[in-house]
């Protein structure tokens, strides 16, 4: 007869993967396939990406059947909305349904933008289900650099970098 050593990190792998099971059915909503109501048989959420470039950062939205007119983006407050409705296509039960996989509903991602960001300079493009969001990154402010004084002569601000004194 062969020992066994066990490890109890071995057993966590079964049980993990079983709570991540009924945490995920708990959460998806159930529906009548046939009307796409509430959502659909899934609750839909597009995958982004998000990437930093030279100047701006850039938002990518996998956003499959849809078109510009079913897609809101807006900026309030540094905060990044994008929101929307994916519409159940087959409302008729002629084919009969085994399985359906595809999400349906209506969806909204937020996202906290960097103090700053000027709202009127994002700029968003669709393009073959690809919804894609440019965002200029905010200018850096520069270090203020404070003078002290020596006896009764007047202080001067001046920006890092530059002569000149700043004016009160």
């Amino acid at each position: 007869m062969a020992l066994i050593r066990w490890e109890p990190a071995r057993e966590l792998g079964p049980f993990q993967s079983e709570v991540n099971r009924l945490f995920s059915t708990f959460f998806d909503t159930p529906t009548n396939a046939a009307t796409g109501q509430n959502g659909g048989l899934r609750r839909w959420t597009p995958a982004m990406d998000i990437t930093e470039a030279e100047g701006e950062y850039v938002l990518k939205a996998d956003l499959p059947g849809l078109t510009e007119k079913d897609v809101n983006i807006e900026v309030q407050d540094n905060v990044l909305t994008l929101s929307g409705e994916r519409r159940f296509e087959h409302a008729d039960r002629q084919g009969g349904y085994r399985r359906l996989e595809r999400g349906f509903g209506t969806f909204r991602r937020t996202l906290t933008l960097p103090e700053g960001v000027d709202a009127e300079a994002v700029k968003a493009s669709f393009d073959h289900g690809v919804l894609e969001i440019r965002i200029p990154k905010p200018e850096q402010r520069r270090p203020r650099k404070v003078q002290i004084s020596v006896g009764g002569s007047r202080p001067q601000a001046t920006i890092e970098g530059s002569e000149a004194p700043a004016q009160a």
